[in-house]
């Protein structure tokens, strides 16, 4: 039918291009290009170029073969009103293509740069955005028009599977990081796609969840960092998410497409969905989705027969292929790029390795255990992880690298010796584990994550032979991380064989004098408090892209110290986790699978929907209101000098506070640090309020032993109100407000006081439960 169609519109093309010359896009005006367009080339337009052997009822990874192969995926062109076909290509932690082509002898390699998780963890705008900018020019260099990324959906639980993409359990920091990671990529004149709008926090039945939640917890919390980043970095698009939000698609939902985005935030760009998001077209066009990808044929005639029904307004679609337009106007493609397909991979690798330092976590260094001194020179190697490295995740946030470099390469670039029969021995193992975990054939497998090997048993004669042979003791911990499927309770704890082998290194080592140092190699937080006590460090080293294995090492070294700060809370156990009652448990696979939960057609509790009935209590905002203990709180790492918090300062112009302090480098080596400013609102009895809330951060230059910097952070009087379901309003109480000067949430440094004025702004009474929940409250 779709192919019909388009050969009469081809037969109208040359038809038409007999008469009046026909107006082309940059040169007529949108608007006229629009009223050139037939039904059909609209209908083509609104609607991907399909993607073959897949029907649109499950969730995909995108891949195309048209322009630039394995991106994800193409708009459709219309060439006799000089409409060009643009690239979307996976991202966030860098741009996703083939690395290879048939009959071309040329590679096509991109840098894998850290992961989101790591990025946020620095802290740093500025560095985020140089890293976006290098990713903007691999996008560019490599004929790509858009980026689909960066991904800020808030890491509610830890268990999710894509939280190695997300930024942070805070919308503070997952706003202000993806609006510079924006920026940067956008610096290259491609676009970005914001993802996925809203409240994609869980990969179980990602496509039929429907995901229960207040307006006040939506507006605090799941979509102020959007609302942020959208505010602060203008990307191109925004991508709507798979699931339900109260009832209704968020691909099909005008609440939050048009009246949120758009009519309260301003939004000016174009709205996608994810690969095969949503069911009913004509609904998606409503609500101002303007594009399906990658599109099915039933799309393309439910919108044509929409419109000729009087289902869908034709001024509506007009609408939605209008912002199309405008977004490929902006494109490289458009504007004729001669791109190389030749970025400097060499110099985005120093960038990776260099921003990876810096989103690294010191958890523990118990007697100044690192930076390992001049004396290390031999170090026994524990673990199949140090061996064989996780760059990132798997899935649409895979990056197909030239190579990764492990732990055993980072420190065997530095110089320090390892084991060869030890290698010997992991290596040969690795390589039967991954046979045996070898995964099924199917056209996902390959994008589904690798299990992990199970730890090799460690007699007590090895044990003995490596103490005696070493200085020192590494042992890395490792966890896969991806889309499609969320961890489990026995992902997040340590196995038996992992704890068994960590506490049995331990005791050796420490029996002769020598130090264990543990690496943790993974994409989310996993339980720490058991053992936290065994080993003398803890290196919190994420999955930090391909450069990973040296930039552990450039920290091991001490050739940087340590400046990285949780953006998330390591629990003391998963069920102290306000989500963890109202998560799934049992890693069962997303909609590839819809049916398996399915029992008599009832809703199934956690699949089918799920109450977010801790509201706005999401991380530290839980731990800190409520007096529960954790392993690590947000905002903490440790750093290998020290520095003091001096004379704040805060004064009011125009609505915002400003406060003012001095941080000095009271230590001995060079450093950074991240300030971080809370606010706790005055009580109120019928609106509770979390203890505490981040409302801006910083983060200092490295700064030498003695050295001070005077640094700054705002806070807009308007940020201090919360959301009033009752009034539909955001509410800021009168009365005294405390400002906390910390360098964790829970290690406030100086505390200042402000008097503020009540407020209220009105704002639309939408996006509400369908039924009420259960909520927590304190």
């Amino acid at each position: 039918m779709k192919k019909q169609i388009l050969s009469v519109a081809l037969l109208a093309g040359t038809l038409v291009a007999c008469g009046p010359k026909l107006p082309q896009l940059g040169k007529a005006s949108v608007d006229e290009v629009v009223d050139a367009m037939t039904l059909e080339e609209k209908a083509h337009l609104v609607v991907g170029r399909g993607m073959s052997g897949f029907s649109g009822d499950s969730a995909v990874v995108g891949e195309t073969h048209d322009l630039v192969p394995g991106a994800a995926g193409t708009t459709y062109p219309i060439s006799r009103l000089g409409i060009p076909s643009v690239v979307l290509a996976d991202g966030p932690a860098g741009l996703r293509i083939n690395p290879t082509r048939k009959g071309d002898s040329a590679t096509y390699y991109c840098t894998h740069f850290p992961i989101g998780t790591l990025l946020a963890s620095t802290w740093n705008q500025q560095l985020v955005k140089e890293v976006g900018a290098a990713i903007g020019d691999e996008v560019l260099e490599y004929g790509v028009d858009v980026l689909l990324g960066p991904a800020l959906n808030i890491q509610r639980n830890p268990l999710c599977g894509r939280n190695f993409e997300y930024y942070s359990e805070d919308p503070v920091v997952s706003g202000e990081i993806a609006a510079a990671y924006v920026n940067g990529v956008q610096s290259n004149g491609v676009g970005t796609s914001i993802k996925h709008f809203a409240v994609n926090n869980q990969e179980s039945n990602r496509m039929g969840n429907d995901a229960h939640v207040t307006p006040r917890a939506l507006r605090e919390i799941y979509l102020k960092g959007f609302g942020i980043a959208v505010g602060k970095s203008a990307p191109w698009t925004v991508m709507s998410s798979y699931n339900y939000l109260n009832g209704t698609y968020t691909s099909e939902n005008k609440e939050l497409l048009t009246t949120v985005l758009r009519d309260e935030w301003g939004f000016k760009g174009m709205v996608m969905t994810d690969w095969f998001g949503g069911k009913d077209a004509v609904a998606q066009m409503i609500a101002g989705n303007d594009m399906l990808q990658p599109g099915t044929d039933n799309q393309y005639e439910a919108i044509v027969n929409g419109v000729k029904q009087g289902k869908l307004k034709e001024d509506l679609l007009n609408r939605n292929v209008k912002r199309i337009l405008e977004m490929i106007l902006r494109t490289p493609r458009f504007r004729g790029y001669q791109y190389s397909d030749k970025p400097d991979l060499k110099s985005h690798a120093a960038i990776t390795r260099r921003s990876a330092t810096e989103g690294m976590v010191l958890l523990k260094n118990e007697k100044k255990t690192l930076p390992m001194g001049s004396g290390i020179k031999n170090v026994a190697l524990f673990g199949c992880t140090s061996y064989d490295f996780i760059a990132g995740g798997t899935g649409s946030g895979n990056v197909n690298r030239a190579y990764t470099i492990s732990l055993l390469d980072g420190l065997k670039n530095a110089g320090y010796q390892v084991s060869d029969d030890l290698k010997a021995m992991y290596t040969s193992y690795i390589a039967e584990e991954n046979k045996r975990n070898a995964p099924k054939k199917g056209k996902m497998a390959m994008f589904m994550p690798l299990p992990r090997p199970v730890e090799m048993k460690l007699t007590s004669d090895l044990l003995k032979e490596q103490v005696q042979k070493s200085d020192i003791a590494l042992v890395t911990l490792g966890r896969t991380s991806g889309e499609f499927l969320d961890r489990t309770p026995a992902d997040f704890n340590l196995t038996e064989e992992e704890q068994q082998m960590l506490k049995n290194i331990c005791k050796a080592f420490h029996a002769a004098g020598k130090k264990v140092v543990v690496v943790l190699n993974i994409g989310g937080a996993i339980e720490t408090a058991s053992w936290k006590n065994e080993p003398d460090a803890i290196l919190l080293a994420w999955q930090a892209g391909q450069e990973g294995g040296n930039s552990v090492v450039d920290l091991l070294s001490g050739k940087v110290s340590p400046s990285g700060k949780l953006t998330m809370t390591f629990p003391g156990k998963l069920e102290d986790v306000a989500s963890s009652a109202n998560f799934p448990m049992d890693g069962a696979a997303s909609s590839m699978d819809f049916t398996q939960h399915r029992k008599n057609k009832e809703q199934v509790r956690l699949w089918d929907y799920t109450d977010y009935e801790e509201d706005i209590y999401v991380g530290y905002r839980y731990f800190d209101s409520f007096g529960k203990s954790v392993s690590y709180p947000f905002g903490y790492g440790l750093s290998y000098t020290t520095f003091t918090y001096s004379n704040p300062v805060v004064k009011e112009t125009n609505g915002t506070f400003n406060v003012t302090l001095e941080v000095t480098n009271t230590g001995d080596v060079a450093g950074k640090e991240v300030v971080q400013l809370y606010v706790a609102a005055p009580f109120n009895a019928r609106f509770p309020k979390p203890e505490k809330e981040l409302k801006a951060f910083t983060k200092t230059r490295e700064l030498k032993p003695g050295e001070m910097e005077q640094v700054t952070l705002n806070v807009n009087i308007s940020d201090l109100a919360s959301f009033d379901e009752q009034a539909s309003a955001w509410v800021t109480d009168s009365g005294t407000y405390k400002l906390l000067i910390a360098a964790s949430s829970r290690d406030i440094k100086a505390v200042k006081e402000v008097n503020v004025a009540g407020s209220s702004k009105k704002m639309h009474d939408i996006l509400n439960l369908k039924r009420q929940i259960k909520l927590l409250r304190k």
